[in-house]
């Protein structure tokens, strides 16, 4: 089994950096398998019963927070579908999701394409988007998002308010076509629709709902995880998809949410981060890259107020990231870096999925056996555990999808 604690580590980086760079640095991570009582942990029932529940509670108290979802209804309603959407190859559905209380009530639309060329039902990956759902194509009949928009000139959104000509300006990241020929739905949802990503209004979408006492300890993170998880919800009713097969994926920070999606709900059958960095796959203890008294001042609005009490102090934060990948266990998980993506540091990623394995390996499969960082370009898979580091910078690129269709290939054919 692999060790838990103190490990020594050497980062390497690559010559088309131009610089070759190595730095050291000597930490100790928090104990993985040891509970709050002091007690070991050496067998999966013991791990599912309480050390990871305690993993959970200490990642709510501490970092993300946790949703007042008891206090909201949620309805989802199919309101329209085209079985011969994009020429043929797909049938598109759309969901309005209402989140819904004594006071209003809050709408975000669900985007679905399923291939049509496949039998039913279709595993699906489902994650947010940043520019609404019509920036992932430029299908004419994805509607305009409703929410908070973020302005952005160079894709023809202005005054928070999206256009027909920002319509899939953001398909460079979504190659929808190929997953639908790769026999994959695609669903997402716009993270503006559940939190505006702005520390002056991220309460104006779902937290708008609730009582201001109800929310004093949570942030947009658990916004757009909820909404991930209600996403879920409509999922898994939907008899044209596979309930078993469906995968939360998420880049930059909605891989973050991704993540913390995935810890919380076991219904996700693989969880997948891009260049998800500080508070998503990168270890804290490290200290590269953003660190929490960085993101924390960027970003304030992101975490629970909690976890600005850590900034410059990683070492007193009770968990590591290594703890949240293990949290997903058994269950499959990838984590996939870019080498320029320094401020992620694709290091921290991968060892945080290296220092996860010792839960994996309790469960009997196989792990990656070192610590040092992957070929760069050439995807890891062992057991359940999936990383690649690409060439490049911060980005959703093709490799990136390929890398992830074909691990999802890989699970869902062996397990």
């Amino acid at each position: 089994m692999k060790p838990t604690k103190t490990p020594t580590l050497i980062l390497s980086f690559f010559a088309s950096f131009a610089i070759y760079c190595q730095s050291e640095n000597t930490y100790s991570i928090p104990e993985l398998l040891t509970s709050n009582s002091k007690e070991q942990i050496t067998i999966t029932k013991d791990w599912e019963r309480k050390r990871r529940k305690e993993i959970i509670e200490l990642f709510k108290t501490n970092v993300y927070g946790s949703f007042p979802k008891q206090e909201i209804t949620v309805k989802s309603n199919l309101i329209s579908e085209d079985k011969n959407a994009l020429c043929g190859k797909a049938t598109r559905k759309i969901i309005t999701i209402n989140f819904i209380s004594k006071k209003d009530t809050v709408r975000a639309d669900l985007l679905i394409y399923l291939p049509n060329q496949t039998k039913i039902p279709r595993p699906v990956f489902l994650g947010l988007n940043f520019f609404g759902n019509h920036t992932i194509h430029p299908d004419k009949n994805i509607p305009l998002p409703k929410g908070f928009v973020k302005n952005n000139a160079e894709f023809f959104i202005f005054d928070n308010t999206a256009t027909n000509k920002s319509r899939g300006v953001r398909a460079n990241r979504w190659p929808v076509e190929h997953i639908l020929e790769r026999g994959y739905g695609l669903a997402t949802l716009h993270y503006g629709d559940l939190a505006p990503d702005n520390p002056e209004k991220y309460q104006e979408g779902i937290y708008s709902l609730f009582k201001n006492e109800s929310i004093d300890q949570t942030g947009a993170i658990a916004a757009w995880t909820f909404g991930l998880q209600t996403a879920m919800d409509y999922l898994v009713t939907d008899s044209d998809i596979d309930s078993e097969k469906i995968t939360v994926f998420g880049h930059s920070r909605l891989g973050k949410a991704a993540l913390w999606a995935g810890a919380l709900d076991e219904r996700f059958s693989i969880v997948i981060s891009n260049d998800s960095g500080c508070g998503g796959a990168a270890l804290f203890r490290r200290k590269k890259g953003e660190d929490i008294a960085e993101i924390n001042k960027l970003f304030p609005h992101w975490f629970a107020p909690n976890f600005h009490q850590f900034n410059k102090k990683e070492n007193e934060l009770p968990v590591d990231q290594h703890m949240f990948l293990a949290s997903i266990a058994p269950r499959g998980v990838y984590v996939g870096s870019a080498e320029r993506d320094l401020n992620a540091d694709p290091y921290g990623e991968y060892l945080s999925l290296y220092y996860a394995s010792p839960v994996y390996e309790l469960y009997g499969y196989d792990t990656p056996q070192t610590e040092n960082l992957p070929t760069i370009n050439k995807p890891l898979i062992s057991g359940k555990q999936g990383y690649h580091i690409r060439a490049g910078g911060h980005d959703m690129s093709r490799f990136d999808w390929e890398s992830y269709l074909n691990f999802a290939d890989y699970y869902f054919n062996t397990y």
